[in-house]
């Protein structure tokens, strides 16, 4: 047995279970590509994938380096480039604000994160990966 399982719904929307929780996501093809887009897309959830992947990665590097993190917000932009189709850049903002006491050092910390996450180094090179932080 997988990690995931899917099952087709038809209409070109899929039903996807995380078989360790139960949760259920749906993916559906985009409005650009014969779909409805009433769901996330796959190329949606990869490129949201590097977001969240990174922001994960920064909550486990705070956590290990006591850095006290008030919030992380983002926003995921996702550009499709043709012939072929794939995912040309994934651009991402990422807001962090650390408590009264963080540092230089506890913030360029959490940058090198950026491209060391699991997911950044799994994307193909010839995806951009336009990663910004704001830091609150």
């Amino acid at each position: 047995m997988g990690n995931f399982s899917t099952k087709y719904l038809g209409n070109l929307r899929c039903e996807n279970t995380h078989i360790q929780s139960g949760t259920i996501i749906h993916t559906d093809a985009p409005t650009d590509n014969f779909g409805k887009g009433e769901a996330f897309s796959p190329t949606d959830l990869c490129a949201l994938s590097l977001t969240t992947c990174i922001i994960t990665t920064m909550g486990v590097y705070a956590q290990l380096k006591e850095i006290e993190v008030l919030s992380i917000s983002a926003d995921t932009n996702k550009i499709m480039g043709t012939e072929p189709r794939r995912i040309a850049r994934i651009e991402a903002t990422i807001r962090i604000q650390l408590g009264e006491n963080g540092t230089d050092r506890q913030r360029e910390g959490l940058e090198r994160v950026i491209r060391s996450c699991p997911v950044s180094k799994s994307l193909h090179p010839e995806i951009e990966q336009d990663v910004i932080i704001e830091w609150i």
